[in-house]
């Protein structure tokens, strides 16, 4: 049983982190038809004429329908006056109504939700040339929190997807690297931990496909990237517990990979992406080694 004050701990770091007021892109654009299917740009600011690498953010919420990109704005926003280009990427996500026999919203659509990244990620660079002028295409992160974690590692390990698959690049995206943040990175261990309520299997279909599809979208399956990665992650988590960047961390490491992993004291899930707690400022640093 969770610790009562761990919950009343992680909500008052969720009501901080959802306080903030969402923050207007400068531009916005298009990658597909439908609505899901835009970015939102943010120029750099205090007077940066760049060029100066761009982030992209993906967000999270368990791949669920009611959870969007306007979450995440302050924390681009953040990104932005640190001095980045950001690009804040929405992707479809779990339809709004329940499935029978589900307890609410279910997390993810197979395979439109990997349809959207892949598609998002392999437009951006002419998306962001035409938006951001300031943006340096050949210094690119990619960052995600929770589910946008596991996307962002998703991202960085389309060419090590298994032959046949419709999102397989033939040669590593060019990234400068991933840092992923509290990322919902290994299937199983989250599984077996309930994160967000099986979101990890509903994500894939259903626990009938969870085996059959799992390597396509599992970043503990899809090792080693070869692509400078780290992981962010709060002690105090109670939504995407610890064990599951280390089970991530470890499955990279038998893989014959390093994978970075910052633990934070006394931080739960959402203060990485608070704009107001001294973890955002972590993140940002661990984005700018990889960028800069």
């Amino acid at each position: 049983m969770t610790d009562p004050a761990a919950v009343e701990r992680d909500a008052a770091e969720a009501a901080s982190a959802f306080s903030h007021p969402a923050v207007a892109p400068d531009a916005s654009a298009a990658y597909g038809e439908h609505p899901d299917q835009v970015v939102d740009f943010y120029a750099p600011r205090g007077g940066t004429q760049g060029p100066v690498p761009l982030v992209v953010v993906l967000h999270g919420g368990a791949w669920r329908a009611p959870y969007d990109r306007q979450h995440v704005t302050p924390f681009a926003d953040f990104l932005a006056r640190k001095g980045f280009a950001v690009a804040n990427v929405e992707y479809r996500r779990g339809r709004s109504l329940p499935q029978q026999g589900a307890e609410g919203p279910v997390a993810g659509r197979w395979p439109e939700t990997f349809d959207d990244v892949a598609a998002a990620l392999d437009a951006l660079p002419g998306l962001a040339a035409a938006a951001l002028p300031q943006a340096d295409l050949r210094r690119v992160v990619v960052t995600g929190h929770s589910a946008g974690g596991q996307l962002a590692l998703w991202a960085a390990a389309r060419h090590v997807l298994p032959y046949g698959s419709p999102w397989r690049l033939p040669a590593p995206p060019p990234l400068r690297g991933v840092v992923a943040l509290a990322p919902i990175a290994h299937f199983a261990v989250a599984e077996e931990l309930g994160v967000c309520g099986g979101a990890s299997a509903q994500l894939l279909g259903g626990h009938e496909h969870f085996a059959s599809r799992l390597p396509f979208a599992d970043p503990a399956a899809l090792l080693p990237t070869g692509i400078a990665t780290a992981v962010v992650q709060g002690r105090d988590d109670i939504v995407v517990p610890q064990q599951v960047a280390e089970a991530y961390v470890a499955a990279a490491a038998r893989a014959g990979e390093m994978v970075g992993l910052t633990l934070l004291d006394g931080v739960g899930h959402f203060p990485l992406i608070d704009p107001a707690a001294d973890a955002c400022a972590v993140v940002a640093e661990e984005i700018s080694q990889l960028a800069w």
